[in-house]
């Protein structure tokens, strides 16, 4: 287990431990249960809070769910265990109208959102935050695994020591302002040693599954919250190539994203790939593989940590425009209505509505922000245009 200096210097806090008041956001799992457990530990006055996001009765409670029923009486087992009060908020409104509506219009747009990143950056660094503050605490500690790095320039965000377990890609929201207020305990172990940790401490949830999927899809049928929530999603169209020639019909584009091979339900002489999709038509274009190559992305709201600002320069990056792909070589520039990102060796099935995260160009550990992709274009990147 880290020893109590160790975990004090993680925390990188002013003031005497014991008179310094941090919130644990604790979910049920064991990943933000050990982080709690290492700040009282450490001597902090942790208090711990459980978000409630979606009534415990409104989807099948399963293996390997988060932020359901029992996950709340897991969270409030384990705070007794580690000796701190526990608390849960009620954010279920605000998790629909920030995390869900989001989820089931981006896919009615014909984009592949990325639900926890909205969850990140809204319920918890926005919501659970401003709580954590109007309880006096000095700091909201995660379980998430990414390293807090004290900087030139203040703190940096960078990616796990673990890297099967870096989270980095959904917390590229994190503005600077957040990164001052929120700690990570867990970014420099793996995950074997934080179960460690929990067995060591007599937890029960040592062996508790991870999270998997999305948390509020009960069963795994993503298509099945969007068509109550968004029914047009599910109305009928064609599946086209990219002349525009008829090859099928589809039942909802919902049901594709950029980059699917499968599930297309066509008889070709040629493996096919959704292209893109375009909701508005109801239209979802297949090519061959060849045409799925991207070198030219268009982001929007973006967030930049990086020590200087962006400009219409090109800046050396890497960029990853999937969360289980690793770190490639590009660009970035901005420009009045966004950012452009040039990847000279192309990346497949880029899809709207997902990120696109930067890493430093030097090492790839720090993480530099990041945007929503709004489209991707073929052909030949040029940085000189």
């Amino acid at each position: 287990m880290l020893d109590v200096d160790h975990i004090r210097a993680l925390m990188d806090l002013p003031g005497e431990p014991a008179r310094t008041r941090v919130v644990a956001a604790m979910s049920g799992g064991v990943d933000s249960a050990v982080a709690a457990a290492l700040a009282a530990r450490a001597g902090y006055e942790v208090v711990g809070i459980t978000m409630q996001l979606y009534a415990s009765n409104a989807q099948p409670q399963r293996k390997g769910a988060c932020c359901a029923g029992q996950d709340i009486a897991d969270a409030r087992v384990a705070a007794a265990k580690i000796g701190i009060p526990h608390y849960v908020v009620d954010y279920e409104a605000k998790f629909r109208a920030s995390v869900m509506e989001d989820f089931a219009a981006s896919y009615a747009r014909g984009e592949t959102p990325v639900p926890c990143v909205r969850c990140n950056e809204s319920v918890k660094f926005r919501d659970l935050l401003g709580a954590a503050k109007d309880l006096g605490a000095a700091a909201l500690i995660t379980g998430h695994y990414i390293r807090r790095v004290a900087g030139a320039r203040g703190p940096e965000l960078h990616r796990a020591a673990d890297a099967r377990r870096d989270q980095s890609y959904f917390l590229f929201a994190t503005t600077q302002a957040q990164l001052d207020f929120v700690r990570f305990p867990l970014g420099g172990l793996p995950k074997s040693e934080t179960r460690t940790i929990a067995a060591d401490l007599g937890l029960e949830l040592a062996e508790k599954p991870d999270s998997q999927d999305i948390c509020f899809v009960g069963g795994g049928r993503y298509a099945d919250v969007v068509a109550k929530m968004r029914p047009n999603a599910m109305a009928p169209g064609n599946i086209v190539d990219l002349g525009g020639r008829v090859l099928g019909q589809h039942g909802g584009v919902v049901n594709f994203t950029v980059g699917q091979r499968k599930g297309l339900g066509l008889d070709h002489h040629e493996q096919l790939f959704v292209l893109s999709i375009d909701a508005a038509k109801r239209e979802v274009v297949v090519g061959p593989r060849s045409a799925l190559a991207t070198r030219r992305i268009f982001l929007r709201d973006l967030n930049w940590l990086g020590n200087a600002p962006l400009s219409s320069t090109p800046l050396d990056v890497l960029a990853r425009v999937r969360s289980t792909r690793e770190p490639v070589p590009a660009q970035i520039r901005t420009f009045d209505e966004g950012a452009e990102v040039l990847l000279p060796g192309g990346e497949e099935a880029v899809a709207p509505g997902q990120a696109c995260v930067f890493y430093d160009a030097g090492g790839g550990s720090r993480m530099l922000g990041g945007g929503w992709i709004v489209r991707g274009e073929r052909g030949v990147a040029a940085a000189a245009e």
